[in-house]
């Protein structure tokens, strides 16, 4: 009995010792949140306002939580991880286009500016949003003109963001998604 026990026990972490965790569970709590409160105030735009009101408070302490997560969290959530110049990001994106970009096990160049990107749309969005519920800016045109074009520019981000998930996922032959759900990735660099 205690040799199918082993047995058991080496092949299921066969599997595992070839993965290691990258994604703590708040960077994965953050970005599921935001992908779901994103959605509802998207979706409750003028039609539910208290709904829409709610979500976008939602979003901003979410993207409060990331820019402290960013500089105290565990070492691939640290914006020193990711944050590369434009020359990396221009680079890496040049590389990608050749399916020929290095493998990174946190976020890559173009991943890093990416994540920079949406949480300033998102500030953006979050305060002009937070500026229409006031006496001040209560119906100025441009406070509403400028919040719908950074929520129409984020969902660009958005769309981009989803294509770039679904290329290096595609080149480095490794499931992105599934790893924003488990924390894992595959530890080394070649492929399966």
């Amino acid at each position: 009995m205690s040799s199918d026990l082993a047995t058991a026990d080496s092949a299921e972490p066969a599997a595992r010792r070839s993965e290691v965790n990258v994604w703590d569970p708040l960077v994965r709590i953050f970005h599921w949140g935001l992908v779901a409160a994103f959605l509802v105030a998207w979706a409750t735009g003028d039609e539910m306002k208290l709904t829409h009101v709610m979500a976008g408070y939602v979003v901003i302490g979410l993207v409060i939580f990331r820019i402290l997560w960013g500089f105290v969290g565990a070492r691939h959530a640290r914006f020193a991880d990711f944050m590369r110049g434009p020359g990396a990001v221009t680079n890496y994106l040049r590389d990608t286009a050749k399916l020929r970009a290095k493998r990174y096990l946190g976020h890559n160049p173009a991943g890093g500016a990416m994540i920079i990107a949406l949480l300033v749309m998102l500030s953006i969005i979050g305060a002009t949003g937070y500026m229409m519920t006031t006496d001040t800016f209560w119906g100025v045109a441009w406070v509403q003109a400028a919040h719908e074009t950074a929520v129409n520019l984020t969902l660009g981000l958005v769309v981009l963001h989803i294509l770039g998930v679904i290329v290096a996922s595609y080149e480095h032959g490794e499931n992105l998604v599934r790893a924003m759900i488990t924390g894992r990735k595959r530890a080394g660099n070649e492929r399966p």
